[in-house]
């Protein structure tokens, strides 16, 4: 091969390594400019219009209901139920008839003591009459001091016979009573621990002797705590007035949840806790809650004015805190810092943010500062 030939197959060599690399410059060019013509897309959001409004500043704790008055009925008189005039769970009124004692010990008790007092009463009668004669004597000597003395005395000792027997014939009278056990309060009966012919005890001073446990729920009460560190904000607030609650079942929203009033403060700092006792009371004519049952109370202290509120979907976090993206009116985003305070149904209360500014409440994950956006209308994809 000579000179010459082997020049031009090195110069066709070389061609062809610059065609092919032009071709695959123009390649990667291209697909660049289809690359950033992806990125220049709008990216599809949801926002919100941030608002400004009133909002409470309130303590929120888990607490329990309790109802407003426990009564434990126990017998006042020993004898052998004959009555049982109510149902388990009753709804009843005060002054209902709840139980019958075997009477007929106490009635014939109070006709014994009733008796003794009519017996009595006539001897006093005597006893004066004829203490009235011997005061007509006495001047004219016709009986001695010491007989006028004993016709008084025999008027005293029968006075006090007849007090006696009063005083018997009345607490005849009350144990009688208390063979008819009725209702103290208004309330809801728990279940009865007695049967008809049980024979119950009375001042036996032991959980024996319960007959049954009414428990008054409308009003009712909800007792919760609150952290020590809460403890001097709340007297300062109870000192303007009183504190309103709101009580609700941990599966039901806070739309839902009902008023009530911050009726008590413990006295003490609960040591092994470092929490402090609080007690609301509510209406509860529906027994809607019932004692013993888990609820959420929040506790409103104060009404703080004109607070701006963005959904709380539209708050994020980063390493250096939390923020928002504010759409502009050139439809792109703006990175903004902002200080998350509190949260309210689903708002949260922010600092960094004006009203009728518009966030990015959906699609955070695609964007970047400066990014073009497209708000997604009612049924967009």
């Amino acid at each position: 091969m000579n000179l010459r030939g082997l020049e031009n197959r090195t110069y066709q060599r070389i061609v062809r390594s610059a065609i092919i690399l032009l071709l695959i410059g123009l390649t990667i060019s291209g697909c660049t400019k289809k690359q950033v013509a992806v990125e220049r897309l709008p990216v599809w959001v949801t926002t919100s219009e941030a608002v400004s409004q009133d909002v409470p500043v309130y303590i929120d704790n888990i607490g329990s209901c309790a109802a407003r008055e426990n009564v434990s009925i126990r017998p006042q008189v020993s004898g052998q139920i004959t009555e049982i005039n109510f149902t388990d769970g009753a709804d009843l009124k005060k002054g209902d008839l709840l139980f019958t004692i075997d009477l007929r010990p106490y009635d014939a008790a109070l006709k014994q003591a009733q008796a003794s007092l009519a017996k009595s009463t006539s001897s006093l009668n005597l006893a004066k009459s004829s203490f009235e004669r011997v005061k007509e004597l006495l001047p004219t000597g016709a009986i001695s001091k010491d007989g006028y003395d004993t016709k008084e005395n025999a008027v005293v000792l029968a006075e006090a016979q007849v007090q006696s027997d009063q005083a018997a014939v009345q607490l005849a009278q009350v144990n009688l009573e208390y063979c008819f056990i009725h209702s103290p309060i208004d309330g809801r009966a728990g279940q009865r621990y007695v049967d008809v012919g049980n024979v119950v005890a009375a001042n036996t001073g032991n959980d024996v002797a319960v007959l049954l446990v009414i428990q008054q729920i409308d009003p009712i009460y909800a007792d919760f705590t609150i952290p020590e560190q809460d403890l001097e904000l709340v007297r300062q607030e109870m000192t303007k007035g009183a504190l309103k609650t709101y009580v609700r079942l941990p599966d039901v929203s806070d739309a839902n949840a009902r008023e009530g009033t911050l009726t008590f403060l413990d006295n003490a700092v609960q040591q092994e806790t470092s929490t402090i006792k609080l007690r609301a009371t509510l209406p509860n004519p529906d027994h809607y809650f019932w004692p013993g049952q888990f609820v959420h109370v929040r506790l409103v202290l104060s009404i703080e004015k004109g607070v701006v509120l963005v959904p709380s979907e539209a708050v994020q976090n980063s390493q250096n805190g939390q923020f928002v993206y504010v759409v502009k009116s050139d439809q792109t985003v703006e990175f903004r810092p902002v200080v998350a305070k509190r949260t309210l149904d689903g708002q949260t209360v922010v600092d960094g943010v004006q009203a009728k500014e518009v966030v990015v409440t959906d699609g955070h994950l695609r964007l970047v500062p400066g990014a073009k956006v497209q708000v997604k209308t009612s049924g967009k994809k």
